[in-house]
């Protein structure tokens, strides 16, 4: 019988790399502390017309990569996309409004994308998810950019390029889908199948194709800065503005429109070179109409999310610390036949005394079990052999030094806390 696999588009996060991942959030939290985040957990499905209005049904995300199927209630349910359109949901579900504004929450975890697996991209992903919701100002733009430069600074990344762009309003927005139509009517068939058929129902879409023929003819499209109405233009130059004082330089992309329909005003990408023609780390923008869109009233929103896979593979890339694999402080060995039981005993009390510690159960020589210690990386071996048995002590070898000395086993745990406080001194 054939052994089951994961699934295509799926990975297993193994202890040999999770640790990283936990740096990532570790950092993450900070970051969300310091800019006055609240770390919110919502749920893994949602119902099926949250991302189909919130997220557009001409998007590739609802028509092509959506994870939905109908439960047992006969409800359509599905697995999510994205946390941006859970995040409103929840603060319209929950009267957030009635709080003081804006709601600044955070979250993290898998979502789920039927697309085609490829570096640092998955069909089950894991995001991090920074959003600030009920304030209009371009001033909660530019913290949101400056958030997200400030996670990818504190992880140590470098040489980072944020890209902007402002897709206006329902006021503009239609001037200029009309301007684009009409430069694209002529050069139609020189476009993807996938964006003739976005040309009448969504040709702001036509500039996120990354096919080459269509990058090619999108260089040359009108810019949507020009057909920008006074307060879209306005609040475009307040975020670019507010981003120059606080020293972040940004390159205007007349292409980025980003994926989702919900997108108003300011759009914007992170870019790092590690990833290839993949190398966007980051994206996120404003959404002022999504609450409207899921049945809301109206609710100004700008957030952003980050990959966590791609997080690290720019970090390795760059050669960024992504923290400390955990070792074990101490690993404790029976060398005696009966002394497995005082040796699980000492473990219970190192751990209770905030140290790790670990011990074997295959019954290993006492050669091995060394080897053990060292492939764990322990700090010290405690080694409980006839003579310590039957003298109530405990053998304690350093494992860097190769030094030995022997420790009545009631006074083990003090000595090697006080050992291992002062070497992380």
């Amino acid at each position: 019988m054939e052994s089951i696999k994961a699934p295509r588009g799926t990975r297993d996060i193994l202890g040999d790399e999770s640790w990283k991942w936990a740096r990532v959030l570790e950092v993450s939290r900070g970051v969300a502390a310091d800019f006055g985040y609240r770390e919110v957990m919502l749920p893994i499905f949602e119902h099926t017309e949250l991302f189909s209005r919130g997220i557009g049904d001409t998007t590739d995300v609802v028509e092509k990569e959506m994870y939905t199927f109908t439960d047992k209630g006969g409800r359509s349910i599905t697995l999510r996309p994205e946390l941006t359109a859970s995040m409103m949901r929840s603060y319209l579900e929950h009267d957030m409004n009635r709080a003081a504004q804006p709601a600044k929450l955070w979250s993290w975890g898998p979502m789920f994308r039927y697309e085609r697996p490829q570096k640092g991209r998955y069909r089950q992903f894991s995001q991090i998810d920074f959003e600030t919701l009920g304030s209009p100002s371009p001033l909660a733009d530019v913290e949101t950019i400056d958030a997200s430069m400030e996670l990818f600074r504190r992880l140590g990344l470098s040489n980072l390029q944020v890209l902007i762009n402002s897709v206006g309003c329902p006021e503009c927005r239609p001037v200029y889908r009309e301007t684009l139509k009409k430069f694209f009517s002529d050069r139609i068939n020189d476009l993807c199948e996938t964006c003739q058929g976005r040309f009448e129902r969504n040709p702001l879409r036509i500039l996120d194709c990354k096919k080459p023929g269509c990058r090619d003819l999108t260089g040359l499209a009108p810019s949507v800065t020009d057909s920008l109405c006074g307060e879209c233009g306005a609040h475009f130059d307040a975020v670019t503005s507010g981003l120059s004082r606080i020293g972040v330089s940004v390159s205007v992309d007349n292409r980025l429109v980003r994926g989702l329909d919900y997108y108003t005003k300011t759009a914007y990408e992170i870019l790092a070179g590690e990833l290839g023609s993949q190398n966007a780390v980051c994206g996120g923008g404003r959404y002022d109409n999504l609450a409207e869109a899921i049945g809301g009233p109206h609710v100004p929103g700008v957030g952003f999310a980050s990959g966590i896979d791609r997080i690290i593979i720019t970090m390795e890339g760059q050669g960024a610390c992504v923290g400390d694999e955990p070792k074990t402080d101490i690993f404790v060995i029976a060398a005696a036949p009966d002394a497995e039981i005082d040796a699980a005993a000492l473990a219970h009390e190192l751990r209770a005394s905030g140290l790790s510690a670990d011990m074997d159960f295959m019954g290993r020589s006492l050669k091995a079990r060394m080897k053990q210690a060292s492939q764990c990386g322990a700090l010290y071996a405690c080694i409980i052999g006839p003579d310590e048995k039957s003298s109530g002590s405990v053998a304690i070898k350093d494992m860097r030094s190769g030094e030995q000395e022997t420790l009545p086993m009631s006074s083990a745990a003090a000595r090697l806390s006080l050992a291992i406080g002062e070497r992380a001194r």
